[in-house]
């Protein structure tokens, strides 16, 4: 066996270490996200047309520019958490009259460059780990890398691919659905291996290997923040054992009333998962939020919204996500696409605050908000909604940027 290091440790699978997790450290950005009854994030619009599949005119844009305002804009206003989506599209994105999401800034690079202008809030940076030739070293490295960049700010929204088409993009076909978990746990065991940095590393497994291997500086806080969006039992197995932040979709569709019966016993599976193993695991949703001073303007505007729906975009959607393997958004109509998120919250800044409050009361522990026009309705948000949360309980004050 070759190698410069005069030590190494040649382990199992099962005697791989691990590091102590970022919530464990009481003054971690994680542990203070964790101490607000209700997280706030923000899903940042890094791609054309942002989350919603509307003609109807508006100034969101997926530039870095405008993204780099609207974190900070969500910093200021106390929010816990921005991340973006990641996607491989071809040519002209979805089509449609918007060519929604024809251009696409990176969401691991852009979390990056954002934690350079930002302060206290949690970037992280959305990364299909089984697409290409990346191997955990590499993701080991980047992250500790960004960990030191943001001062433990930084952590891996990690996705395995439920797309059809986009493993050929990278010369390969798509592994099946519960294989595709089986080797983001080996990759992610051993990303949390050399976090730990007992010793240098010699690892043979059913999908990757490494010889005298060693990442340094580690982490701050253990190891990087770790989140994963899925709703299958094997994507709920893999996140109660290595995530902090569990990302799910509605089981019941877009509308809230159809959802909250069904939520609760869809959170419990991962907590209940994570509990089981001696761990505790936060559970998010995205809803995109629609609010006016008035019921009835934040009904108008949505229904203005749902009128100018891009149907061609809607449809090559709708057909891409029908060929995948996804287990989520099983529910949703496609006409709500015009919308976008995995709930739709519409009302004035009272019914936007009680709806919130239904959802924390189901399980739920953080909100990932998509809006339609995201500088203006997130400002409005803060100014009318996040008040109403804090004299609820469901928010702790957070003093303003300086």
């Amino acid at each position: 066996m070759s190698g410069t290091s005069p030590s190494s440790n040649n382990l199992t699978k099962a005697l791989l270490p691990t590091p102590q997790e970022p919530q464990h450290f009481q003054d971690s950005p994680l542990s203070k996200a964790f101490a607000q009854p209700l997280m706030l994030g923000l899903f940042l619009p890094l791609q054309t047309g942002g989350w919603s599949q509307s003609t109807l005119p508006r100034g969101t844009d997926w530039s870095f520019e405008y993204n780099t305002q609207l974190t900070q804009q969500a910093e200021n206003l106390g929010f816990d958490i921005a991340f973006g989506l990641s996607q491989w599209l071809p040519k002209g994105g979805f089509g449609g009259e918007t060519h929604y999401r024809e251009n696409f800034l990176d969401p691991f690079i852009s979390a990056v460059a954002l934690a350079s202008v930002t302060k206290r809030i949690l970037l992280m940076g959305t990364i299909h780990v089984l697409y290409g030739p990346w191997h955990p070293m590499h993701l080991a490295k980047f992250l500790a890398t960004a960990d030191h960049i943001s001062n433990g700010r930084f952590g891996a929204n990690i996705v395995t691919g439920y797309a059809e088409n986009e493993p050929s993009m990278f010369g390969m076909t798509r592994a099946e659905h519960d294989r595709r978990y089986a080797q983001s746990a080996e990759f992610t065991q051993i990303c949390n291996a050399l976090w730990a940095g007992e010793d240098n590393l010699t690892y043979n497994g059913g999908f990757y290997s490494l010889e005298n291997a060693y990442v340094s500086p580690r982490p701050r806080y253990g190891r990087p923040v770790l989140a994963t969006a899925s709703g299958s039992p094997a994507g709920f197995d893999y996140a109660s054992r290595y995530s902090d932040i569990v990302f799910v979709s509605s089981p019941a569709g877009e509308k809230l009333a159809d959802a909250l019966p069904k939520l609760p016993a869809h959170v419990a599976k991962v907590k209940d998962a994570a509990a089981a193993r001696g761990r505790q695991v936060r559970v998010i949703i995205n809803p995109t939020i629609i609010v006016r001073p008035t019921r009835e303007e934040a009904f108008a505007y949505y229904q203005s919204i749902m009128d100018h729906a891009d149907l061609g975009a809607i449809r090559n959607f709708t057909d891409r996500h029908s060929a995948g393997d996804s287990q989520s958004w099983l529910e949703h109509s496609a006409r709500g696409r015009a919308v976008g998120g995995h709930l739709h919250i519409i009302g004035s800044p009272e019914e936007v605050a009680e709806q919130l409050q239904q959802l924390h009361a189901a399980g739920i522990d953080g909100i990932q908000i998509t809006f339609y026009d995201y500088e203006p309705e997130l400002a409005y948000f803060g100014e009318a909604v996040i008040p109403l949360l804090e004299q609820a309980g469901l928010r702790l004050p957070v003093s303003p940027m300086v």
